[in-house]
């Protein structure tokens, strides 16, 4: 038989030489293919025509393998089985929706993560991808620069928790809710040789500062604070920094100093007691977190359920 010509071979051929090699019957493969035994040796006579060999031994009653079609057979059969899962995976998402979430790492980790399995849970056919970045926080790049350098995929819409002014041109905005800070501290803070009982008894804790917000004009510092509740003669520039408010969260969990944290974000920590709020002082911030969609993206029923749900969470807490 003549050499094969190097071009890949039918798909038809393939699935007729995988099933008649099964069967070792034309006729049986016929049958499970829904074609004629004719039709079954053309693609067969095909396939060895481009492959330059002889796959089947025609005998009197039977049908037997070559020893190259013996060689061959296992990969066909893998690869009509990998086609077949492959076209049952793209089925099985029919109708499943994508949505790609993209918040700041303090909030994604203690604010949004806890409560997300109640909107997963509502929402079963949503392939829902959580992305925590830091520049989700004004003054570390533009929304429209984010997104121009955000590849995500082409039919899955998404939604931004951003922390900051809530000015984003071109762009659906949603206020989650308003952000205050309170001093935040391990319980272990609360007894010892110098317990916390009083906004003056600072002066013998760490101070833990968190510079998440680059504009600092935008967020309250430990000498905005303490002067609000009358204490002056501390040095509140002393203690470390942190680039990210989770880090100095962590810092203060392990009982290495008191924080100024954002109090919505300190529910789950409190109840698990890992962190207490000494003093139940507020301090204001210009910013607030704001749920920010691509307007082109608004309108999509994944970003629509995520918004209901995300702005239902907030009224039930402030409530």
């Amino acid at each position: 038989m003549a050499k094969g010509n190097g071009r890949f071979p039918p798909l038809n051929a393939l699935r007729a030489f995988e099933a008649a090699a099964r069967h070792l019957s034309f006729k049986k493969a016929a049958q499970e293919l829904h074609v004629t035994p004719g039709a079954v040796s053309h693609q067969i006579k095909l396939l060895e025509a481009n492959l330059g060999v002889l796959l089947f031994r025609r005998l009197t009653r039977a049908l037997e393998l070559t020893a190259e079609a013996h060689l061959m057979l296992p990969k066909v059969r893998e690869g009509m089985e990998n086609l077949h899962a492959a076209v049952e995976r793209v089925r099985s998402r029919e109708g499943v929706a994508s949505l790609t979430v993209i918040a700041p790492p303090n909030f994604a980790a203690r604010w949004l993560v806890p409560r997300l399995a109640r909107f997963t849970s509502s929402n079963p056919n949503l392939e829902l991808h959580v992305v925590s970045r830091q520049d989700m926080v004004d003054g570390r790049g533009t929304v429209a620069e984010f997104l121009a350098d955000t590849h995500t995929r082409e039919d899955a819409p998404v939604a931004m928790v951003r922390f900051g002014s809530g000015d984003y041109p071109g762009m659906r905005v949603d206020k989650v809710y308003s952000a205050v800070y309170v001093p935040a501290c391990s319980p272990r803070l609360l007894t010892g040789e110098h317990p916390l009982r009083k906004p003056d008894d600072l002066r013998h804790h760490t101070l833990l500062h968190d510079d998440t917000v680059i504009d600092e004009g935008a967020r309250p510092s430990w000498n905005d604070w303490l002067q609000s509740v009358g204490v002056t003669d501390i040095d509140a520039t002393r203690g470390p920094h942190f680039s990210d408010a989770a880090l100095a969260l962590d810092a203060a969990i392990e009982g290495m100093g008191v924080t100024l944290a954002m109090k919505p974000l300190l529910r789950t920590d409190i109840e698990a007691k890992r962190l207490v709020v000494p003093f139940n002082i507020t301090a204001q911030t210009s910013y607030a977190y704001f749920l920010v969609t691509p307007e082109a993206d608004a309108q999509k029923r994944a970003v629509a359920s995520f918004r209901k749900w995300l702005l239902e969470e907030s009224a039930a807490e402030r409530g």
